[in-house]
């Protein structure tokens, strides 16, 4: 029988700071980080620390597991919210995962990504193993201590970019051959190499290595390329090996084919691993297609394992997806749209590069308690975009990145009261009133 969690004010950091015994004076938004310059660190309970200048990660502490595992708290229909715990720390569920393709959330320092609210960063295997390459990352200890990120951190297994290289690469059972974007030079990406390459980044969570055709696509090349990457998870999962701590995440394909996506279900029940993702979404077939494989696919996946959905993405993507049985996303669109002058806010979208806000001294969102939207208005983020100055990038970055914790936080409350459908409710008619009227 699921048990209801109990009630954590998860915005509110300054309390659970002060349980902690923290004698930092403020802290900044989230669960519990110190406002002091380079001290920004979670414990393992998520109480605030001060580490006063320390950078090496955090070790396990008596009141934290040293294993991965998955507990769920409650369920709403299929919406469900639980919490996963790993060495590095604990991830409320639903999650959303910002993405650090090159070690780094772009615009974002790691503190300011924690202090949206985030508990687990997503690092690029492709992009990290040309450069600075995983051998260099290992001999700096380990991808945390590089990009000063204490809690968790997934990696993705490096295909889908590959697979995205189409002039450049070559696929075959084995792996895949393909050049480098940056310098041209060739590399090999198999099954085997994408293990050992996260096993030197020291990620919490591995993926396992898949190939992600475009949509749409023939059926039988889907169904062709599934395969595949069923006979890849196989050899992930054996090279992967035992990892007490670690996790290895297999991945559902099938496009959008019912049939295939249980046929690979199968496969990797069949296979075991610590959690299951549903890739192969995203790409092309558009939210009623991706909403229709949602409706069933979820289902296929064990109850009692986190359930991935990767690459997603607007805020009502993230709502169908948690409603229909997800528990973890990530997505580049809270800091791609901050770079290019593009907000979400509660009513929507907002495009600070349009005149009307040249005047406007009013905040992005006056219920938001972000940096951006507590100490700057609409025509200073207007002037500094405009201008290209760095600021505007940063501040827009930390903006999109705490609505979209916001967001979790919400349906993670929502979901343990029961009450999904009226939070998805209130979610589309705030968002059909659109941003407020110009001055």
């Amino acid at each position: 029988m699921l048990s209801r969690p109990v009630p954590v004010p998860e915005r509110d950091g300054l309390r659970a700071g002060k349980a902690a015994g923290c004698n930092a004076q403020a802290l900044l938004p989230g669960p519990g980080f110190c406002a002091k310059p380079g001290r920004n660190r979670r414990d393992r309970t998520g109480h605030a620390m001060c580490l006063r200048g320390n950078r090496d990660p955090p070790q396990p502490g008596a009141d934290m597991t040293d294993r991965f595992s998955f507990a769920l708290q409650a369920t709403d229909g299929a919406a469900r919210t639980g919490v996963i715990s790993t060495p590095r720390g604990k991830i409320r569920t639903p999650a959303f995962m910002p993405v650090g393709t090159a070690a780094t959330v772009k615009a974002m320092m790691p503190e300011s990504v924690a202090a949206t609210g985030a508990d687990i960063l997503l690092g690029n295997t492709y992009h990290l193993m040309l450069r600075p390459g995983a051998e260099r990352v290992a001999r700096l200890g380990g991808l945390h201590r590089f990009m000063n990120w204490a809690g968790p951190i997934l990696t993705d297994s490096g295909g889908f970019q590959v697979m995205s290289l189409a002039e450049l690469r070559k696929l075959t059972e084995n792996g895949v051959t393909f050049r480098s974007h940056i310098d041209g030079a060739r590399h090999e990406l198999t099954p085997e190499r994408s293990m050992e390459i996260q096993k030197l980044l020291g990620s919490d969570i591995v993926m396992a290595f898949d190939e992600c055709p475009a949509l749409p696509a023939a059926e039988e090349a889907v169904a062709r390329s599934m395969r595949l990457s069923m006979r890849w998870a196989a050899r992930s999962r054996e090279a992967f090996g035992d990892r007490p701590g670690h996790a290895l995440f297999g991945i559902q394909q099938g496009g959008v084919t019912e049939a295939l996506r249980a046929e690979s279900a199968e496969a990797l029940r069949a296979i075991g691993f610590d959690g299951y993702a549903i890739g192969g979404l995203a790409v092309g077939e558009g939210q009623e297609a991706m909403f229709g494989v949602l409706d069933y696919a979820p289902g296929m996946l064990p109850e009692d394992r986190p359930r991935y959905l990767m690459g997603v993405g607007k805020p009502d993507d993230i709502l169908g997806a948690v409603k229909r049985g997800v528990d973890m996303m990530d997505c580049v669109l809270p800091s791609r749209s901050g770079r290019t002058g593009q907000a979400w806010t509660r009513r929507g979208q907002v495009n600070i590069k349009n005149a009307r806000h040249a005047d406007d001294p009013r905040p992005l969102d006056e219920a938001c308690t972000c940096p951006a939207c507590r100490n700057y208005s609409r025509a200073y983020l207007h002037h500094v975009f405009r201008a290209k100055e760095i600021i505007s990038s940063m501040l827009l970055t930390w903006h999109n990145l705490h609505y979209f914790q916001e967001l979790m936080s919400g349906m993670r409350e929502a979901i343990a009261a029961g009450r999904l459908a009226a939070f998805e409710a209130e979610f589309h008619r705030v968002r059909a009133e659109g941003d407020i009227e110009p001055i």
